[in-house]
């Protein structure tokens, strides 16, 4: 009854952060420190497509049940009490930011010593599961189904769904515990663009240089070291250049 109602999205993000939390070799059950949660979902969807008839029908008690199921602001603290977590468990909602927000907000809870162990991520899964799109000519939808991000073809992105979880600790305590570690996090830095730029939803070159100078003194790392850069490109004529 329960898995009726709830937003897939949460189901999702729970089974990913139960394997993210077995790879790393850890029962919550028996951790003796304490584990937080920082994670965000979309617009649940599900709710939309299959429960829009339904919702007349539930009487107070039912209608609470399916607000606990399908909103996003419980997407993390149903993960701590399924998983019997007693760290910070905090719901981020950045859009397209979240994920990168999400560990972000970790890494400042485990600096901040707030807890010891985070799990850290987001889920993006729309319904209904066969859908398509009429392409506009200026819209952020590729024309033709492909997304060329950093290309001069770039014409429009591709939404996919996805769940992504990892599992972060103080660099130092991951040594000591012969912890394997797949990747160490320097620094990090979030701001906002504010106003400077054509629109809401367009990006800003100062905004974003400002933030990436913030992360890189964060980190103590000089600009000119970096042989190897990942990054989000929308894939649209208006974001990448």
């Amino acid at each position: 009854r329960e898995a009726l109602a709830m937003d897939p999205q949460q189901r999702l993000f729970l089974e990913c952060a139960y394997e993210a939390l077995e790879d790393a070799g850890y029962d919550a059950e028996r951790y003796p420190g304490w584990i937080g949660v920082f994670a965000g979902a979309m617009m649940n969807t599900y709710l939309l497509s299959h429960h829009r008839a339904l919702l007349q029908k539930f009487d107070s008690s039912e209608a609470i049940q399916l607000l606990i199921a399908s909103d996003k602001d419980y997407l993390t603290t149903r993960v701590a009490y399924k998983l019997n977590l007693k760290g910070p468990s905090i719901s981020v909602q950045t859009a397209c930011s979240t994920g990168l927000a999400a560990v972000h907000q970790a890494c400042q809870s485990l600096r901040a010593f707030e807890c010891d162990m985070a799990i850290a991520g987001a889920a993006s899964v729309m319904f209904p599961e066969r859908r398509g799109y009429f392409h506009e000519k200026g819209g952020p939808c590729s024309p033709d189904g492909h997304c060329r991000p950093f290309d001069a073809d770039a014409a429009g992105t591709v939404f996919g769904d996805a769940v992504g979880v990892v599992v972060l600790k103080r660099f130092e305590e991951a040594i000591e515990q012969g912890d394997f570690i797949h990747a160490v996090i320097l620094g990090s830095a979030t701001n906002n663009d504010g106003a400077a730029k054509v629109g809401y939803t367009a990006p800003s070159i100062d905004g974003q240089a400002s933030v990436i100078v913030m992360a890189h003194e964060v980190a103590g790392v000089r600009p000119d070291t970096i042989d190897y850069v990942e990054a989000h490109g929308t894939g649209t004529s208006l974001g990448d250049p």
